[in-house]
């Protein structure tokens, strides 16, 4: 996700500081915050279940639902109020990572191990500036990626953006289930 828009005077520890104690409240985790001017401010805050539990869980298991984000949102925005670490006007929304999150920390390519992801390199790995793969073990700051062809190990240091990949399951077989 990235970095917040330009703001003379914003503070991103600020930020954190007031928001992270009021996800916690509720049972969730700060996952990253997004500042963006698209036609007016907007504060974006993602959010995901909380600790060890959901990081053994899959992106479906660990979902957030629409009552959570609606409950972080209405206590989180007094505290924001109040504290006023924004300059300007702007609208929050709060809300999951979605199921092609970002994949930001070397904990984040551990968790999702073994699932689909696409990682944007800034030197690129034999000429390959993009690879699309399944995520493998990390180890010494490299994480593996299997693209069906070839294993390639990537040093997280080289990633410029990685994000989850979500493919749909197999269409259904045309005719459906017949009537008895």
């Amino acid at each position: 996700m990235a970095s917040p828009s330009s703001s003379p005077s914003f503070d991103r520890e600020r930020l954190h500081a007031v928001i992270d104690p009021v996800v916690r409240a509720h049972g969730a985790e700060l996952v990253d915050v997004e500042l963006k001017n698209e036609g007016g401010w907007i504060l974006r805050v993602y959010v995901e279940k909380l600790g060890a539990e959901a990081e053994r869980m899959s992106t479906k298991q660990a979902a957030i639902d629409l009552e959570l984000c609606s409950n972080i949102a209405r206590d989180l925005s007094p505290a924001l109020d109040v504290s006023d670490p924004i300059p300007h006007r702007y609208n929050l929304e709060v809300s999951s990572p979605g199921v092609e999150r970002e994949l930001k920390k070397p904990a984040d390519y551990a968790r999702f191990e073994g699932e689909k992801a696409k990682l944007k390199l800034r030197t690129g790995i034999a000429g390959q500036k993009v690879i699309v793969g399944v995520l493998g073990p990390m180890k010494d700051g490299l994480v593996d990626v299997a693209d069906g062809a070839k294993t390639w190990s990537v040093a997280l240091d080289d990633v410029v953006s990685a994000r989850l990949v979500f493919e749909f399951g197999p269409a259904p077989k045309p005719g459906g289930k017949k009537k008895s």
